[in-house]
């Protein structure tokens, strides 16, 4: 009898569990391109993830208006990663049982540095809106929109260097972030070319990143009067924070990871008035490309995009002339479109939001020249 039982309450545990899922999975469109993207919409990087997951619905809403891909059009799924590498592994492996053939992700540099091992390995293509060390790129399957942390480096030094911002530098960096790292070193060397002295390099971790009154106190001492902050926005909005408490007010300047400081909670944003970033997006240009972005997105999402938002546009585009410059369909498989967009992405030239004739190496590098925005009435306004 006891068994008897069991088995009717299995019976009954699996047709209530086919009522929840079997069947639920939606029958794949033959006819479509599937792009998956994957970034951090919950979690401290949510402000990066969510822009770029909204950039890129902008660009595929965009191009299945317009008739798709060569007549294909393309369905879209974005998974959340939470900015950790091992969400991110899980988020594509969802990502692959949906059935995708290209990716555009991840957003930041640690989960795709991981999730790049697992697309190599499977021969998937990526693209990556905003991951930006070159760890992102070892592998020929992988690609970049934006610059790489080598370049922002130098081309902000050059920048500095160049418009004679300042003739005293000191830089405030996380040495136990590859992306920060990274950046300075090649600030550090390309500052030696460049008529400005680096006066001090100020680390700091992971585990001390909420006091910075010591390394502000040293770039106070040496009379910098430019702070160089090669950091993620969060950090920045405490550092400047604590800069006016002590009654230093240098210029402070930074890179792609600064966008987003103005919507940092609880962050008096007048503190950020005069503070300068490099990025190859500034929402008021007057380009009608980056006019009917900013305007789409305005009125999709009521923000104003940000730097990744126009990147994973940007992505999505570049995907979309890829594909259509190899001739692909949706009947390949990943690998097979892989393979040929490998090609083609070194043949395409994009004019997109963040940049006009974009083009790309076969190391996956992106070719486009910076912008400077400077914040001026607490608004991102083009140098």
């Amino acid at each position: 009898m006891k068994k008897k039982i069991v088995s009717v309450i299995l019976v009954a545990a699996m047709a209530v569990g086919c009522l929840a899922g079997c069947g639920s999975k939606e029958a794949k469109n033959e006819d479509a391109f599937y792009i998956g993207g994957i970034g951090p919409v919950t979690g401290d990087a949510a402000i990066y993830g969510t822009a770029v997951q909204n950039g890129a619905q902008i660009a595929v809403d965009e191009i299945n208006e317009a008739g798709g891909i060569n007549g294909h059009q393309i369905e879209y799924n974005f998974q959340d990663d939470q900015g950790d590498p091992e969400k991110a592994a899980n988020a594509y492996n969802t990502l692959k049982d949906w059935g995708m053939q290209v990716l555009m992700g991840t957003v930041t540099t640690g989960p795709c540095v991981s999730v790049a091992d697992l697309t190599a390995a499977d021969n998937m293509f990526q693209i990556t809106p905003s991951a930006s060390s070159t760890d992102v790129i070892k592998n020929d399957n992988v690609f970049q929109v934006c610059f790489t942390d080598p370049a922002q480096g130098t081309k902000s030094a050059q920048y500095i260097g160049e418009n004679n911002l300042a003739k005293k530098v000191a830089i405030i960096y996380n040495s136990s972030d590859i992306y920060s790292s990274g950046i300075e070193a090649k600030f550090v060397e390309e500052a030696a070319n460049q008529n400005f002295e680096v006066v001090a390099e100020e680390a700091f971790t992971a585990d001390s990143k909420t006091d910075f009154s010591t390394q502000l106190q040293k770039a106070k001492d040496a009379e910098a009067d430019l702070v160089f902050l090669p950091i993620y926005y969060t950090e920045a909005s405490i550092i400047l924070t604590q800069a006016d408490s002590m009654g230093y007010a240098p210029t402070f300047f930074g890179c792609d990871g600064m966008d987003g400081i103005l919507g940092v909670k609880n962050f008096d944003t007048s503190l950020a008035e005069g503070l300068m970033l490099l990025t190859p997006f500034a929402a008021d240009s007057k380009d009608e490309k980056t006019t009917n972005f900013v305007s789409k997105y305005e009125e999709k999402y009521k923000d104003t995009p940000n730097q990744f938002a126009a990147d994973a546009y940007d992505a999505i585009y570049a995907i979309k002339a890829a594909l259509e410059e190899a001739n692909a369909t949706p009947d390949m498989s990943a690998s097979d479109i892989c393979d040929l967009l490998k090609d083609a992405i070194t043949k395409v030239n994009i004019d997109g939001a963040t940049g006009s004739g974009m083009t790309w190496s076969a190391t996956g590098e992106v070719n486009k020249d910076p912008k400077a925005v400077v914040i001026q009435n607490g608004e991102y306004v083009g140098m």
